[in-house]
């Protein structure tokens, strides 16, 4: 046993030395090995596709004979079509975008027993350190994956459209190459009519506002076998991420959907009406911005004149009050290719969603609308009167803003305009609506807290009493003749000073005469005293009494 072990020993050294020394078993195929696989491969390649792929070309020993990189561009070519060595045709079939291989070639599947001029000597196996970017089929066209589709579309896209949209442009490795969205604004265009690349073109057809839909495209329907510049390679597919935002078409007018109108409208918005109204005005894809509500007061404007943008001019004819309507119109019809320099982008749609709270015209004069009217009426209202009336007071849209028992002279000024006139011809009894423009009212002011300003005010009144009031001027009347010998019948104590007060109140008391209603009686006598009074010594003498007939001047006296 002792004398076998060192011969063993020997044979298995030789073994060894011989296994190392070896020579490489030739290649019958091409080896491959996948260095990176990426985890979603929608398309790998196949005989016939076009591929853009980088590559380092090396000898077994890892020297470099040839590089993609090195030159600064991609390798362009068909698969499967002999425009590549053999094993490398072989290679890159099922490869994804993305996906690194090292591929190792035999000779007969690449240059063979010739070699290749200097750089590749007969007979060597190459190694190839391949990354696949892009990969396409002249048979390919435009490709759209719809990721998110709104519930609600009421247009599409179609040929001759102008659209908004924002988008990232990618190759098909996910370089981008391009963004609106680094810019801060859309992309604005028409479509179909040659402004795009066709695949653009082609794929933004059917698209609603709020879709976002993905876009790919072979380069025959993007930049070509040129590409564009130093932005997108030549013979690249393009893939473009989009978000539509807006469309309308040049043929387009102002649209009107109504939400909301009342059951009764006895009048509708028409040019030259001057008219209060709440909005928010909103972009096609939703984007508010401006809102009547948050400044916490009403648009008010007249329509029709040119005060207005020429798609509200429009889209506002025809309403009620109380009526809810959406108007949607062109930026041709709103504000146009500029925008307003702030809020309101350029070539944008706008909508409004609007509800109207007021409407008049300056040619507009009260309005009386009996509700009760007695069977009997004694005697109706005239200028002068003086009435006690109790209302109720709101505006056209309904919104209470008052509500009292009020004393007042009617025709004298007391009270605005428009219930001067509203009260004439009134019965004891009766109740009416009166309607009165803010012209008649309390105009562009408005009173703070209460009533807007130019707002239309609507008073359901009732009368509950009135009395005849004095002409002009007169504090006091007699209801007959006056006596010749007034001043003696009023100065009883025969002392040639009258008993001014307490004849006053005698007459009126006995029917004979009338204070003016709706003041203080005392203050009116006491008024009365203080004018005959003439030098102001608390007495009245017969030359200091007068008729105000008499005068020649007028006071408000006898």
């Amino acid at each position: 046993m002792r004398e076998i072990w060192p011969s063993v020993l020997y044979l298995a050294q030789l073994i060894s030395t011989v296994a190392c020394n070896a020579p490489t078993v030739p290649l019958d195929d091409i080896v491959i090995e996948k260095t990176f696989v990426p985890e979603h491969c929608d398309r790998a390649v196949k005989a016939g596709d076009f591929v853009r792929y980088h590559y380092i070309g090396m000898f077994p020993d890892g020297k470099k004979f040839d590089s993609s990189y090195d030159k600064g561009s991609t390798y362009n070519v068909f698969v499967g079509r002999r425009q590549l060595i053999e094993g490398m045709d072989k290679a890159l079939l099922d490869m994804c975008v993305n996906e690194r291989r090292l591929v190792k070639i035999p000779p007969q599947l690449a240059y063979g027993k010739d070699g290749y001029g200097d750089i590749i000597p007969p007979d060597s196996v190459l190694h190839f350190d391949v990354l696949l970017l892009d990969i396409w089929n002249p048979q390919d066209q435009v490709e759209v994956k719809t990721n998110y589709k709104p519930e609600t579309c009421t247009r599409t896209v179609d040929v001759s459209d102008f659209v908004r949209y924002h988008y990232n442009g990618t190759l098909l490795d996910g370089t981008l190459f391009d963004s609106s969205h680094t810019r801060l604004r859309t992309y604005d265009t028409y479509v179909g009519i040659g402004w795009l690349i066709a695949g653009m073109d082609k794929g933004l057809l059917g698209m609603c506002v709020g879709e976002k839909r993905v876009i790919t495209m072979p380069p025959f329907l993007g930049y070509g076998e040129n590409g564009d510049g130093d932005i997108i390679p030549p013979d690249s597919v393009l893939h473009f991420d989009v978000l539509l935002l807006d469309i309308w078409n040049p043929q387009d007018q102002v649209e009107v959907k109504t939400n909301y109108k009342p059951e009764t409208c006895t009048r509708t918005v028409d040019v030259s009406d001057f008219v209060r109204y709440h909005y928010n005005g909103t972009l096609l894809d939703g984007t508010l911005f401006d809102s009547s509500h948050t400044r916490l007061r009403t648009y008010d404007t007249y329509v029709g004149i040119g005060w207005l943008i020429a798609g509200m001019d429009k889209g506002l004819l025809g309403m009620c009050v109380g009526e809810k309507r959406v108007i949607t119109m062109p930026p041709f019809l709103g504000y146009g290719e500029n925008g307003d320099g702030s809020d309101i982008p350029g070539q944008a749609s706008l909508v409004f969603d609007v509800v109207l709270l007021d409407l008049h015209n300056p040619k507009d004069g009260i309005m009386v609308q009996p509700q009760v009217v007695p069977e009997t009426c004694p005697r109706k209202s005239q200028e002068g009167d003086y009435m006690r009336y109790h209302y109720n007071g709101t505006l056209l849209d309904g919104t209470f803003f008052d509500s009292s028992t009020y004393n007042t002279y009617i025709g004298k000024g007391y009270v605005i305009a428009g219930m001067d006139e509203g009260l004439l011809g009134v019965c004891i009894g009766e109740r009416r609506r009166i309607t009165i423009p803010p012209h008649l009212a309390y105009g562009e002011e408005g009173t703070d807290g209460e009533v807007p300003g130019s707002a239309v005010l609507a008073f359901d009144i009732e009368l509950i009493d009135m009395e005849e009031g004095l002409p002009d001027g007169y504090m006091f009347v007699w209801k007959e003749n006056v006596s010749p010998s007034l001043f003696a019948e009023m100065d009883k104590n025969k002392d040639a000073i009258v008993e001014f007060s307490d004849y006053i109140l005698q007459q009126v008391n006995e029917g004979k005469g009338r204070l003016a209603p709706g003041f203080d009686p005392h203050r009116i006598i006491e008024n009365m005293f203080t004018n005959q009074d003439r030098d102001g010594d608390g007495k009245i003498t017969e030359n200091e009494f007068k008729l105000k007939a008499d005068e020649l001047q007028e006071h408000d006296e006898l």
